[in-house]
């Protein structure tokens, strides 16, 4: 044994156990660790629980983009824009007067806290006489599947195009669906071949949609 000059923090074996002292200067710290451990260990759970819960929520069905789906028996205004192209193929019915057979598809997006969607696909044919106007069929396609669908009535002419819509039902969420929306068309390509393209000018309306799951009708 060194004596009573033996410096702390060297080890000493009393009854044949090794007991280490703290050398001077030096603190215990393993309760200190202990518990600053525990805080640590809660908010790691915390997060953990917090990532489940937005993984959980961006696994949820989608949401309107408005913040809520559309109600069945409610009536939704609505405004938009659509921009189609597609082929004109016309005969002559004599001195200035001509029918046209009208083919068109292309995009619609819809605006407004009561649209009952964003974005569809369009497509319309319509037959047109330039003197008693035009009269066709529209169906809209959503970015799930489901169709709503409208016939179409308008004067048809450069100088008098202002068409209507009345909505005919649809399937899925628009199953039963009726109200009525308005536009004038705009012609931007009018070739030669019959190709045109074009888009709807003033697009608004509104529509009351049916009870969604009950099926479609079709026009």
């Amino acid at each position: 044994m060194s004596g009573r000059g033996e410096r702390l923090g060297h080890t000493r074996r009393e009854r044949n156990v090794d007991v280490n002292f703290p050398a001077q200067g030096q603190k215990r710290v393993s309760g200190q660790c202990d518990q600053d451990r525990v805080p640590f260990v809660r908010s790691l759970g915390c997060l953990i629980m917090l990532a489940l819960a937005l993984a959980a929520a961006a696994c949820g069905p989608a949401m309107d983009p408005q913040g809520r789906d559309a109600t069945p028996g409610e009536w939704r205004d609505f405004e938009g824009s659509w921009n189609a192209a597609g082929s004109r193929r016309s005969i002559s019915l004599g001195t200035n007067r001509r029918g046209s057979i009208i083919d068109l598809r292309g995009s619609m997006l819809l605006a407004g806290p009561g649209r009952p969607g964003v974005g569809f696909r369009s497509e319309a044919i319509a037959l047109v006489d330039s003197e008693t106007g035009l009269l066709g069929r529209s169906v809209w396609t959503d970015e799930r599947g489901d169709q709503v669908f409208s016939e179409l009535k308008g004067e048809g002419t450069a100088a008098r195009n202002h068409i209507a819509g009345t909505f005919l039902g649809g399937t899925g969420r628009y199953a039963g669906a009726t109200g009525s929306y308005e536009f004038s068309w705009q012609f931007v390509i009018e070739a030669e071949d019959g190709s045109i393209q074009g888009r709807a000018v003033g697009l608004k309306g509104r529509v009351r949609l049916g009870q969604a799951g009950t099926g479609g009708s079709r026009p």
